[in-house]
C-alpha cells in the first residue's frame, strides 16, 4: 500500500488560486515580484523535499526520539532529522515569507502556511525545530536593536542558529502573570537573568550551531503581574563581533519530556543564571514583553492550527490508502450470498461515511488556514478600510483556526485509526503515531480553552461594536450572495440560517456581560468557539460550492450512473470537483446540522457549571 502523497495537492491549488487567487497579490507592491509560476514552483519543490527527506525520518524518529545527555547537558535529535533539515535550510524554505532584505523570498504568508502543511503532514516533529526559530527571529527583526538584528537575523533566516520561545514556569502556566524569572539591568545596559522555564520546545539540540532564547521575565521591582514583563534576548552562546560563537552563556538544558507523542521534538526545562552569570539583552521597551511576545504567540497560533490540519490531511490520505486496498467482506447488497467474494472496505457504507467526514473536515481546515494566512498577507500588503477589514477577520479567525483545528485534528486521526480497525492500534501503522502526536496540539501555545476565551471575550464581547464579528457576518454575506443563483438554495438558507441563530447567542451573552453574568460568559466560552467552528467551515463549504459546481456541471454534464462513473474515472479534473461538491453538500447538510444542537446548548439557561463546588468531584481532598 505505496501512499504517494500526504496532502490533497489539487485542493491545495483550488484553495489559494481559486478561492482565494493569491497570484493576485502581485498588483501589491510588496508582491509586486510575484507570479503564478514562482508559487507553483515553489509548492512543488515543498512536496518533494516533504516526501523524499522528511517523511522517510518521521517514523524512525519517533522511535528514536530527542535524548538528554546529562553528562553535557545537551539534547541529541532524531540523526535521521539532520539530512531533512539540510535539504529544508538549503530550499531557503525556512525565511520563505521573510523579507528579501533579510535574506528571505518575501513570499506571501499563506504560500508559507501551505508549504508547511507539506512539511508538518510529514513530520510534525521535525517542523518545530525551524518554526520556533523563524517565530524568535521575527521578535528580533520587529522589535530588537539594529545591533541585535546584525548579530541575529542572517544566522537564524538562514537555519544555522535556532530559536525557542520561553514562557512557562513551574507555576506560571497559562497564567503567565505569575512568573518568577528575574532581571536585574548591569551598568553595561544588559541585564543578568535567573529562573527556570519548562516545556520548552527546541529549547537544546544539536540541530543547531546556537540556541537563541526571547525570555519573559520581570526587572527586578517591576509590578506584578503582566504588566511588569519585560522579554530579553539570551543566546546559549555569545556570539563574538566577527559572528563566529565565543563561550557560552549561563544557560542549561535540565533535562526534558517523555512525552506520549512529537517524541523527536525536545522539550526542554532550561535554567538561567544557576551560577549568577546569564546575560540577556532587552528586546523593545521595558514592561512590554507580554505585547511583543504576542506577536510570536499568534503566529504560533496560526503555525499550531496549520498543525492541526496537516496532522489531519497526512491521517486522511493514509486511511483512503487503506481503504482502497484492504479486502474485508462482501459488499452490502451481497451479504446473504454466502459465496460472494470480498471488496475494498472503501465500498461499505459507513466506512464511506467516515472517509467524507474526514474529507469535509480536512478541506475545511485548509480553507480556514489558508484564509487566515491571505488575511494577514491583505492587511500587510493594502491600506485604509480594506486593511483595517482583514487585521479584524484574521484577528477574529486566529482563535478559531488554533482551537478548531487542533481540536478536530485529535478527531480525524482517531477515524483514522477507526478506518484502519484493530491495525489502527497498533505501532506498525502510521495512524496510531498520528494520534499520538495530535494530542499535543489543542494544548500549547494556549490551550484551547484559553483560545476560547480569547474569542468569547476579547474578539467578540470587549471588541467595539462587535467589529470582529460584523466584518466576519459580511464575507458570510457576500459568499451568499454570490452562491445564490449557483448552487441548491437550502445549502445557502443552511448557512443564512446558522448566522441568525449566532446573532442570538452574541445578543445573549451581551446581556450576560452587561448584567455581570461573567461566570456564565467564561463557562460557555468552548461551546461558543466549537459553534464558531460549524459556522465557519460551513460558510467555507458554501463558498467553495459555489466555485466548483460550475466547473463540475462543465465537466461531467448530466451524465449519471455508469456514463458518470466513466468521466470521473478517466478525468481527474471531473473527480476533483465532483469529490468537491459532495464534500461541500455533505457539511452543509449534514454535518452542519450539529452546530444547531451547540446553539442550543448556548441558548439554555442551564446553570449547572456555575453551581458547582469543589466537594462534587470524587477524588483526594484539597491540601
Amino acid at each position: 500500500m505505496a501512499l504517494n502523497k500526504l496532502v490533497d495537492s489539487r485542493d491545495v491549488r483550488f484553495v489559494l488560486f481559486e478561492m482565494l487567487e493569491v497570484d493576485k497579490l502581485n498588483k501589491y507592491a510588496k508582491y509586486a515580484d510575484m507570479d503564478r509560476d514562482t508559487l507553483e514552483a515553489t509548492l512543488d519543490l515543498a512536496e518533494q523535499i516533504a516526501m523524499e527527506q522528511v517523511y522517510p525520518a518521521n517514523a524512525p524518529g519517533d522511535k528514536e526520539g530527542s535524548k538528554y545527555l546529562p553528562d553535557t547537558k545537551g539534547v541529541k535529535v532524531p540523526e535521521v532529522y539532520k539530512p531533512a533539515m539540510k535539504a529544508y535550510n538549503e530550499a531557503g524554505f525556512i525565511a520563505l515569507a521573510t523579507e528579501t532584505e533579510w535574506g528571505g523570498m518575501g513570499l506571501p504568508e499563506v504560500l508559507f502556511q501551505s508549504c508547511t502543511e507539506y512539511f508538518s503532514a510529514a513530520c510534525l516533529a521535525f517542523t518545530m525545530y525551524p518554526m520556533l526559530t523563524i517565530g524568535c527571529a521575527n521578535l528580533i527583526k520587529n522589535f530588537g536593536t539594529d545591533e541585535l538584528k546584525k548579530i541575529y537575523l542572517e544566522k537564524m533566516y538562514s537555519g544555522q542558529w535556532g530559536g525557542t520561545m520561553c514562557l512557562t514556569e513551574p507555576d506560571a502556566g497559562s497564567d503567565v502573570g505569575a512568573l518568577k524569572t528575574k532581571a536585574v539591568k548591569q551598568a553595561d545596559g544588559t541585564y543578568l537573568i535567573t529562573g527556570t522555564k519548562i516545556f520548552i520546545s527546541s529549547g537544546d539540540n544539536d540541530l543547531y550551531e546556537n540556541m537563541v532564547h526571547p525570555v519573559l521575565a520581570r526587572i527586578e521591582g517591576d509590578p506584578a503581574g503582566t504588566k511588569g514583563i519585560s522579554i530579553f534576548v539570551v543566546p546559549k552562546f555569545f556570539p563574538n563581533p566577527d559572528g563566529s560563537l565565543g563561550k557560552q552563556n549561563d544557560v542549561v538544558c535540565a533535562g526534558i519530556e517523555h512525552k506520549m507523542g512529537i517524541k523527536g521534538s525536545a522539550t526542554c526545562t532550561l535554567s538561567f543564571g544557576d551560577n549568577g552569570k546569564c546575560v540577556g539583552w532587552l528586546l523593545g521597551e521595558e514592561r512590554k514583553g507580554m505585547k511583543i511576545m504576542f506577536q510570536m504567540m499568534n503566529e504560533a497560533r496560526l503555525f499550531v492550527g496549520n498543525q492541526g490540519l496537516s496532522v489531519s490531511s497526512a491521517a486522511y490520505m493514509h486511511a483512503i490508502t487503506y481503504a482502497k486496498n484492504r479486502i474485508q467482506g462482501a459488499h452490502v447488497t451481497q451479504m446473504l450470498n454466502p459465496d460472494a467474494k470480498g471488496v475494498q472496505i472503501v465500498q461499505h457504507p459507513d466506512v464511506r461515511r467516515m472517509l467524507l467526514w474526514m474529507k469535509s473536515n480536512v478541506e475545511a481546515m485548509r480553507m480556514l488556514s489558508y484564509l487566515a494566512g491571505y488575511s494577514l498577507d491583505f492587511a500587510h500588503a493594502a491600506d485604509g478600510e480594506a486593511k483595517k477589514e482583514a487585521q479584524a477577520l484574521v484577528e477574529f479567525l486566529i482563535p478559531i483556526t488554533k482551537a478548531g483545528n487542533t481540536d478536530l485534528s485529535w478527531l480525524v486521526t482517531a477515524e483514522a485509526c477507526q478506518v484502519y480497525g484493530g491495525y489502527g492500534f497498533c505501532g506498525d501503522y502510521p495512524v496510531e503515531q498520528f494520534a499520538r502526536d495530535s494530542k499535543i496540539l489543542s494544548i500549547y501555545e494556549g490551550t484551547n480553552g484559553i483560545q476560547s476565551m480569547d474569542l468569547a471575550m476579547r474578539k467578540l464581547l470587549m471588541n467595539p461594536e462587535q467589529y470582529n464579528y460584523s466584518i466576519y457576518k459580511k464575507r458570510i454575506k457576500e459568499t451568499c450572495a454570490k452562491a445564490k443563483g449557483v448552487v441548491d438554495d437550502k445549502y445557502i438558507a443552511m448557512v443564512e440560517k446558522g448566522v441568525a441563530k449566532m446573532d442570538e447567542v452574541v445578543n445573549k451573552m451581551k446581556e450576560q456581560m452587561a448584567g455581570g453574568k461573567f461566570l456564565n460568559l467564561f463557562a460557555t466560552a468552548t461551546p461558543l468557539q466549537v459553534a464558531f467552528r460549524f459556522l465557519t467551515h460551513a460558510w467555507l463549504h458554501l463558498w467553495s460550492l459555489t466555485l466548483a459546481t460550475p466547473q463540475m456541471k462543465k465537466l461531467v454534464g448530466d451524465a449519471k450512473g455508469a456514463d458518470r462513473d466513466a468521466i470521473l474515472k478517466d478525468n481527474a479534473e471531473a473527480a476533483y470537483y465532483a469529490g468537491k461538491v459532495l464534500s461541500a453538500q455533505f457539511y452543509i447538510g449534514a454535518e452542519f446540522h450539529r452546530y444547531f444542537g451547540q446553539i442550543d446548548y448556548l441558548l439554555s439557561d442551564e446553570s449547572a457549571v456555575i453551581k458547582t463546588s469543589d466537594e462534587i468531584y470524587t477524588g483526594a481532598p484539597a491540601e
